[in-house]
């Protein structure tokens, strides 16, 4: 259950003002010492009340001289620094409280102009009977803030779909280039080592030569004589079969 909020004013009953101050008091000295424990700084408090013939002092006598002396020695400019009397103070809240105040007509008015944009919209015009020029003017300028949000999150749709295209093309895998098909000159390739000789009549056959010759007369339709010839070779020792490794 929440604290009710107690009402900043004078306690006119002598029974319950009494109460309230011995409960604050109380307050504030704990206040005090967690302030300096937790932060390391040197505070004191020096309370003068009606319900006592001395004033209460925190920590100690000595304490509150220490503190009074270190803030005596201080420049006065630097003494007089964040102090306030209750004039400045009254000052300085009636300041804060007309900015709050700005700012809560701001937002109302922002709030009126949008629901009379969406009234424009559902009725499909813009009554100008009823409307001023400071509210035209308004309702243009909103008008304007929209469109403008709405291009900066269409950018900004269109860039993260970019990226995540183009993450995605990249984490695909590779794709590998077909194997190029077997043909003559890789054949060739293979047995471009191998030198035939014919020892029978001093000519010399490269690898280059000899399987070509044998493919294209196999593809001329002379097969059997390629065959037949190739075994001839063959025992007489003058070139090996070209397709062998």
């Amino acid at each position: 259950m929440t604290r009710k909020k107690v009402k900043l004013a004078f306690i006119l009953n002598d029974s319950a003002r009494k109460a309230t101050y011995k409960k604050r008091k109380k307050g504030l000295l704990k206040k005090v010492n967690e302030l300096s424990t937790l932060c390391g700084i040197e505070a004191c408090a020096i309370i003068y009340s009606p319900y006592e013939p001395q004033p209460e002092v925190w920590p100690s006598p000595m304490g509150v001289q220490r503190v009074l002396a270190k803030f005596m020695n201080m420049p006065e400019l630097e003494q007089s620094k964040k102090m306030v009397n209750q004039e400045s103070f009254l000052k300085q809240r009636i300041l804060k409280a007309k900015e709050q105040v700005k700012k809560l007509r701001k937002d109302n008015r922002e709030k009126e102009i949008t629901q009379l944009m969406f009234q424009c919209l559902s009725a499909g015009n813009i009554p100008h009977n009823n409307l001023s020029m400071i509210d035209l003017n308004d309702l243009a300028w909103l008008i304007d803030q929209n469109l403008k949000d709405i291009g900066r999150r269409m950018e900004t749709l269109e860039k993260q779909a970019q990226m995540t295209q183009s993450q995605s093309q990249m984490a695909a895998p590779p794709v590998a280039p077909p194997a190029p098909p077997l043909t003559l000159s890789g054949i060739v390739a293979k047995n471009e080592e191998v030198t035939l000789m014919d020892h029978g009549h001093g000519l010399e056959m490269s690898a280059e030569t000899v399987p070509r010759q044998w493919f294209m007369n196999l593809m001329n339709g002379n097969g059997n004589e390629t065959m037949a010839s190739g075994q001839t070779n063959l025992q007489n020792g003058f070139w090996s079969n070209p397709l062998l490794p």
